[in-house]
């Protein structure tokens, strides 16, 4: 644990430290925040983001090409204060998925209101995880087993800005994950909280769940975020306390910008509680604690006019048993990957990308899984 706090607290400080110097950047966006943007003329606007990948495990004769997700995004806006946005996700052809469905209010320019389906706010991927705003071919497994991104549900909050403090906030009231429900447990060792994702499907509520974050933008090219999230997950059950699970889950992110040069690292921990009697009831083996970090960095070589060529190397650890109640962990949930790779942007919005992943677990004698990936990403 010190060694991990020890090094994002690194990591961040050089890029404060570089920031002195560094060139102003904008705000960054993703699709949601351009959908509802105060800038935007009243009326429809359609947008939308897709890839498509090649997945090769080392030494394996057969490949596999995916149309992983391909988006479509809608937003309405009905006067300067209000605007709707949606987006409407097909994941591997035949799996249809609402990923986002909110109202926004604009009280005024430092202050809104929004209610309905919405992304948590937690590390950087959930929200920003458009394909060509990430690199290498797949999403962080950080984000994909202790987050869990894409992870969306309903409810209401408030977000905005204080630009004298340079301070981006966010706080919402949610629905949580499903633990338990006809007869049967959602959560376990294996992939920690991501099959209690309820993604607004008929989910069932049986109580509130607290959700905040809060980004600071006052150094030129520097981006961090704090993020927390509390509460207990979501039961059919509710005369019976094992059912149910408490979660509190804190984050810490930074991005920097110098020039060519990008950093973007993470850390995401969460502590679960009554996972004992949990995993009694559900026979499951769902860990205590989850933790997760990474540190990525990146540099691009600009070429002909908005081409631009970009290595990059990427080291991920994650354990979704880190620690456990009433059991031994399964060291192979104690996992690490190594992705370097290469992104090659030929238009704004468009780009290939290939890289190599080599990932390992704790288990003594374990051999390393590689695998080629190569795509492309879209957003426009």
């Amino acid at each position: 644990m010190k060694k991990i706090i020890s090094f994002v607290v690194a990591l961040c400080f050089g890029a404060v430290i570089f920031a002195q110097e560094g060139t102003k950047q904008a705000l960054t966006q993703n699709a949601a925040q351009k959908m509802t943007s105060s800038k935007l003329p009243k009326g429809l606007t359609i947008g939308g983001y897709g890839q498509i990948d090649y997945n090769e495990p080392d030494g394996s004769a057969v490949g596999k090409l995916d149309i992983h997700r391909l988006i479509m995004l809608i937003g309405y806006k009905f006067n300067d204060k209000v605007s709707f946005m949606t987006e409407i996700e097909y994941e591997h052809v035949v799996e249809l998925y609402v990923e986002q469905a909110f109202l926004k209010y604009r009280v005024n320019d430092n202050f809104n209101v929004q209610a309905g389906l919405m992304l948590v706010p937690m590390g950087i991927i959930n929200e920003y995880h458009e394909p060509t705003t990430f690199y290498g071919v797949e999403r962080p497994n950080v984000d994909k087993y202790i987050v869990p991104t894409t992870w969306r549900e309903i409810g209401i909050g408030v977000t905005g800005k204080i630009d004298a403090a340079s301070l981006k906030y966010q706080a919402y009231i949610f629905n949580g994950f499903k633990s338990f429900a006809d007869g049967k447990g959602f959560l376990r060792g294996k992939d920690g909280l991501r099959k209690g994702r309820q993604k607004g499907i008929e989910s069932q509520v049986s109580s509130p769940n607290f959700s905040a974050k809060l980004d600071y933008y006052g150094l030129p090219g520097l981006r961090l975020g704090l993020s927390g999230y509390f509460g207990d997950t979501q039961t059919d059950d509710t005369f019976n306390e094992a059912s149910v699970v408490g979660v509190s889950m804190i984050g810490f992110d930074a991005r920097y910008k110098y020039n060519d040069l990008e950093l973007r690292g993470q850390y995401i921990a969460s502590k679960l509680s009554g996972t004992k009697e949990y995993n009694a009831l559900a026979n499951k083996d769902l860990g205590a604690e989850m933790k997760g970090y990474y540190a990525e960095i990146a540099y691009g070589f600009d070429l002909k006019g908005i081409e631009r060529l970009t290595p990059f190397v990427r080291y991920e650890a994650y354990n979704t048993q880190a620690a456990t109640e009433g059991f031994e962990a399964n060291k192979a949930y104690d996992r690490t990957d190594l992705v370097f790779g290469i992104n090659y942007r030929i238009a704004k919005g468009a780009a290939f990308k290939v890289d190599y992943q080599i990932s390992d677990n704790a288990v003594s004698g374990s051999e390393s899984v590689k695998i080629f990936n190569a795509g492309l990403g879209i957003w426009f």
